[in-house]
């Protein structure tokens, strides 16, 4: 067995690959362990393919719709899903390269493979990680291969994968996760999507606007469950503008195959209806990869499937560490990145804290797009907190009207007493580009004098921001 790394990860998604530079900025001698793709799902099958995917449609909208900018277009506008998925994978290579040239340039050893944890780090003694080989994918230039490799710090930032239902497992052809949805051979002509979460309605918005018929199914009240109340009404009046047909408080209970169709049986309120379209999309959340690690035996302690831990990357297992989606909700990219530099920067003894989960920010890529931050109106009446509500409609704003983009809001809600930014939420145009302006602010407590006395530039959507929060304050100009 070679000489011990300092820290060796497994999962090179985006907390893993993140987790694992910092460590090697720091001074650690550093590898990372992966079976199948560096930069995970989110570089391969989940943040970035979906957005070149949407951007495509995005695209294919307005070809759609010249008249209203003052333009024409001679011929007839179409597509090839095939040029469309390729663009995406495409896209999806060069940035997973991109990781590969990071770590190789960081000095990051690079271990093909399936890692197994057989022991934690004990005084002096390293902990220890067997890697067998994989059939999954073919290993990059220079990657170490299958054996026995020894660590005084373990990071498990294996990621998660899409969960599947009882009886409405994926086959890959006509019930798909999002690996299939995102590498379709042709555009279904019917679709649905069973959950509202920001996979399933990402994936809507993109067939919808490719022409396909799509049904959402959601088995609570609103879409985007996650999202405050009002803006996910909006952007439920928005999507069904569009054609796309939503269910809440529906469940699908059944599922019949034929040879190229499905046929769901769909609970409504007690009511049931059948539901027939070609294929059908099971968006229904994600479970986290813990099997086969050798964590249970080994005495990590787990709570519904994931690892739990301190807020700072330590498990209960001295010399074992987990981050990202592994470690428990939100599952998202940012938060796993972050994760993994908090986890190192505590190995490394430098003054750290747990992060902030009420200021994650959350995106959803739909068109219109959705973003927010903090808590909700109902979540800070629950609390019983005496709040300030503020709003700004993109009707009000200048840009959003030269740009053909004036249906969203803009929504903030503060702290009575204190003036303290509780939660923003925003529905329209480049919303998951603005929301930062509100994480940043909150991440300073920011106070609304503050806010209300910054200069925003004009002609921006960033004003719907300043205007929103003059609006809780009884002091909005533009409406």
């Amino acid at each position: 067995m070679a000489d011990p790394y300092d820290i060796l990860v497994i999962g090179a998604g985006p907390g893993g690959y993140v987790a694992a530079i910092r460590a090697a900025q720091l001074g650690f001698r550093t590898a990372v362990v992966d079976r199948e793709h560096l930069g995970g799902i989110c570089l391969n099958w989940g943040c970035i393919p979906t957005k070149a995917l949407l951007r495509s449609a995005e695209i294919y909208h307005y070809l759609q719709h010249p008249g209203e900018y003052g333009l024409t277009v001679d011929g007839k506008v179409g597509f090839d899903a095939g040029a469309v998925v390729k663009r995406s994978r495409g896209v999806s290579k060069r940035l997973a390269d991109g990781v590969g040239f990071l770590l190789k340039k960081n000095k990051v050893d690079v271990i093909w493979g399936e890692a197994k944890i057989e022991s934690a780090a004990n005084g002096d003694e390293p902990g220890k990680v067997t890697v067998s080989a994989t059939t999954r994918a073919e290993p990059p230039k220079g990657a170490l291969g299958a054996g026995s490799y020894a660590a005084k710090h373990i990071i498990v930032a294996t990621g998660a994968r899409p969960r599947a239902l009882p009886g409405i497992e994926p086959d890959k052809k006509l019930i798909w996760t999002y690996y299939e949805a995102m590498v379709p051979e042709k555009m279904p002509k019917t679709l649905l999507v069973m959950g509202s979460g920001a996979i399933g309605i990402e994936f809507a918005s993109f067939y919808r606007t490719m022409g396909t018929e799509v049904t959402v199914v959601e088995v609570l009240p609103q879409i985007l469950p996650v999202e405050d109340a009002e803006i996910a009404a909006l952007a439920r009046k928005r999507f069904e503008k569009q054609g796309i047909k939503i269910l809440t408080g529906a469940k699908v209970t059944k599922v019949v195959k034929a040879a190229d169709s499905i046929t769901a049986t769909v609970d409504v309120g007690g009511k049931t209806q059948e539901i027939t379209a070609e294929r059908l999309i099971s968006a229904v959340g994600v479970v986290g990869n813990v099997e086969n690690l050798g964590l249970e035996t080994l005495g990590v302690t787990m709570e519904r499937g994931l690892v739990q831990t301190n807020g700072l990357g330590r498990t209960s297992v001295p010399g074992i560490y987990a981050i990202g989606d592994v470690a428990g909700a939100p599952m998202l990219a940012h938060k796993a990145e972050h994760e993994g530099v908090i986890c190192v920067e505590t190995i490394k003894g430098l003054p750290t804290y747990p992060m902030d989960k009420g200021m994650i920010p959350g995106c959803t890529y739909c068109q219109p797009q959705v973003a927010s931050v903090g808590i909700t109106e109902a979540k800070a009446k629950e609390q019983g907190l005496d709040i300030r509500v503020g709003r700004f409609p993109f009707v009000g704003n200048g840009k959003a009207i030269a740009l053909g983009e004036d249906q969203g809001l803009v929504k903030t809600i503060f702290d009575r007493k204190t003036g303290q930014l509780l939660g923003a939420h925003m529905v329209g145009a480049e919303v998951t580009e603005l929301i930062q302006g509100y994480v940043i602010a909150m991440n300073l407590e920011t106070t609304e004098e503050e806010l209300m006395h910054t200069v925003f530039p004009h002609p921006t959507l960033s004003e719907t921001m300043h205007e929103s929060v003059l609006d809780a304050y009884g002091r909005v100009i533009h409406t």
